[in-house]
């Protein structure tokens, strides 16, 4: 399980170190483009999960074939190397506009990657709006 919040920094090859905590589950994984403008980290067994249900999606329908697109053809294998760092493709950095550093947030099953100023400007409007998201959410039963 992922959760908690960490800031690292990009160095100059691209590479950011993981959180200890997270490595081991991440040593075999994928990344890709996430939704709102983040980087998205999968353990290869989560990942293996959604590919599943994206390959499985109607190709005749636009939004399933944009959505698969998304997120499998901008997806890269991603594994920790022996001083626990993962290397972030260029053209994934610049989908998500890191350059230095990084927020590193844990999501259960999966670890999102975003641009600081990105996340802050993201996490202010979220906690800004806590109170309606609870209230629709207690509604689905959460």
């Amino acid at each position: 399980m992922f959760i908690g919040q960490y800031s690292h920094t990009i160095d100059a090859k691209g590479r950011m170190a993981v959180p200890v905590k997270f490595r081991k589950e991440l040593a075999k994984s994928v990344i890709t483009k996430g939704l709102d403008g983040c980087l998205v980290l999968y353990p290869a067994g989560e990942w293996k999960k959604l590919a599943d249900k994206l390959a499985a999606l109607p190709i005749s329908k636009a939004n399933a074939r944009g959505f698969s697109r998304l997120m499998l053809a901008g997806a890269m294998d991603c594994d920790v190397d022996r001083q626990g760092r993962v290397m972030l493709p260029d053209y994934l950095r610049q989908f998500a506009g890191i350059t230095k550093k990084v927020i590193v947030a844990g999501l259960y099953n999966r670890v999102e990657l975003w641009e600081e100023k990105a996340w802050e400007k993201y996490r202010a409007n979220m906690e800004k709006d806590s109170g309606k998201i609870a209230e629709q959410l207690g509604e689905l039963g959460v």
